[in-house]
This record gives C-alpha cells, structure tokens and sequence, in this order.
C-alpha cells in the first residue's frame, strides 16, 4: 500500500465529479459518475479498455466540457469564468502533447510562460522540475532525440512547472520498460506527499504500491470506490488445491463438502491431475473437510493453501461483461 498515509479528509474535496455525463453521437461514453477526491488523497482510477477513464480525466481537467453534471478543483468550477480552478491543475495526457523539435529547455520555459512564469519566479520553477524530474543532463536535446521514458518524465515537468495542488496522470508509465516504469513510479511516490493524484494506469502494482484507495470504471459507469483494503477484503475467500484423483467424479464430490460455494478447475498435464479453486465460506473448516476428503477417497493431495484477495480479482469481479475487460498487467 501506499508509503505514506492518507490526509483526514477536508470538508471541501480538492476534486469532485458529480453526475458526468458524456456522449460521442449515439454512444454514451461516461454516465452520471461522481466522487471525490480529498486534500493528499492518492487514487487509483482503474477500467478496461474503452470504460471512459481517459474521458472522464478530460473533463476533470476542463479539456472536454460534460454533457451533464459539473467538476469542481478546491471548490471552484473548472468551467469557471476565471482559471482558479484550472491553475491548481497539473494535467498528464495519455498521449503527451510535446513539441519534439524543441529543446527540452525551451519547451519547458515555453510551457513555464504559458502557465504566467516570468523573471526569476520562470527560472526557480524551471530548476526545480528539472531536478525532480531528473532532467539535468537533457535540457539542451531535442525531445525528439529522447527515449519514450525520458520524454514521459519531460511531460511530467510540464505538468509539475506551476507547482500545482492537484496532478492528473493518465497512463503515465504506458509502453515504458520496467525500469523506467519503476523510476516513474518512485517520482510518483515522492510527489504525492504534497499533492493530491488521480493515478489512471492498466499496471496494477502501480496502484497497490502508489494508492490507498481505487476508483473502477466499466461501461462508462463507476462499479468500484473504496479503500484497498476494504475492496479485497470484501472478495470471497478461496483455497487452492492440486490433486491426484479421477477428474469426472472428484468435482462433484467436492461440491458437496459443506462451505464449498463454487469450484473451477482444470485437468493439468499428466492424466488425473487436476486443479481447483474453491470459493468458500470458512476456509479454514473447508480445508480441513478437503484434506479429509482426499485421505477417505484415496486422493494425492499435491497442494491445500489459501488464497488472498488481490486488486486483479476485484478488476476482473466489477468489469467482467464489460467491453474490451481485458486481463491488466499485473507486473512491473
């Protein structure tokens, strides 16, 4: 879980989302979703692919306008009249917006001048995401010139060079290598301890090292909020087991074990071995009535152990059936 813990809750949400809605022709791409995000919260936001995360980032961060509801930053419309609530914004697109003929220097003053840096205030915001995003020895390349890990750190610096209150990041480690994910995820890491960070990623290690609490996505609807502890421990608990024994008569036997609720299993290579996983009810009594089983009836009991709800089964629980709910990546 998150290295540092989450702030009490402000009565004023630094990011709310109420009712939005949002339609491309005739399909409804988000439908009345609403949460908040509190003062040094750092969320996950999880979904398949096409569930409306990157939609619904555009609208929080002011890029699309809702076709219903409203997002407010700290308290301020982000359709407002004037920019207090955009300016508490850093904003990270899946697909980053750089200038790859330019320098990484001179975009990033472009960018410092763009956000209403000048003078000194201009150079102190430029050193200091420089240094954070460990951009030192690059600010005279052409983005162009860079490797897709260095050019994702040059789009997080344009997005830290206001210092903003709040970070939107929308798949910020997509396509990296593993090292590079891990880099990115530890700046993560050091910039949520005094920011608020609604983290879009597939990468579930990312949000189970990084957030405290997920928010899940899926057909344009929020199936999932809640604090990752409470989301996998409201998972049914499940043993493993691998045995010898006849495939077509073992399953119905085990079915009939008191506590067990449902059974998968699978015949694995050699000739009558066969894998389960069993939801139960008490697992502890069911393993014991299992091992009891399998000593009746003869059965090599290979493997008995219990199995721990993870943020994948949860993913895969609330988005199945919906769109593309493919499998996430689950490594780093």
């Amino acid at each position: 879980m998150s290295p540092h813990p989450a702030s009490p809750p402000d009565s004023e949400p630094m990011i709310r989302a109420a009712g939005l809605c949002k339609h491309y022709g005739d399909v409804q791409a988000v439908q009345d979703v609403s949460f908040d995000i509190h003062r040094g919260e750092v969320v996950g936001f999880l979904g398949p692919n096409g569930a409306g995360k990157s939609t619904t980032m555009k609208m929080l961060t002011g890029y699309l306008v809702p076709d219903g509801g409203e997002v407010t930053i700290g308290g301020d419309p982000i359709l407002g009249d004037d920019l207090a609530a955009r300016e508490r914004i850093g904003y990270l697109p899946e697909h980053t917006p750089l200038y790859r003929g330019m320098r990484v220097d001179r975009y990033l003053e472009f960018v410092a001048r763009m956000r209403g840096k000048r003078g000194a205030v201009m150079r102190s915001a430029l050193e200091r995401v420089i240094d954070r995003c460990d951009l030192a020895g690059y600010t005279q390349r052409r983005i162009q010139t860079l490797s897709k890990g260095y050019r994702q750190r040059v789009g997080l610096a344009q997005a830290l060079i206001a210092d903003p209150e709040v970070l939107i990041l929308d798949e910020p480690t997509s396509g990296l290598d593993p090292a590079e994910i891990v880099r990115i995820r530890d700046l993560v890491i050091e910039l949520s301890k005094d920011k608020t960070i609604l983290l879009s990623t597939h990468i579930l290690p990312e949000v189970e090292e990084v957030c405290r609490r997920a928010l899940i996505l899926a057909g344009g609807r929020l199936v999932a909020d809640g604090d990752l502890l409470d989301l996998t421990g409201s998972q049914a608990e499940r043993i493993s087991l691998t045995l010898v024994a006849p495939p077509e008569s073992v399953a119905s036997e085990l079915q009939l074990i008191q506590g067990v609720r449902t059974l998968i299993g699978q015949v694995q290579g050699s000739a009558q071995r066969v894998r389960f996983q069993v939801e139960v009810s008490g697992r502890f009594e069911v393993a014991e009535r299992i091992a009891e089983q399998a000593r009746t009836r003869g059965w090599r009991l290979l493997e008995l152990r219990h199995e721990s709800a993870t943020l994948e089964q949860v993913f895969l629980r609330h988005t199945r059936g919906h769109g593309l709910a493919a499998k996430p990546e689950v490594s780093a």
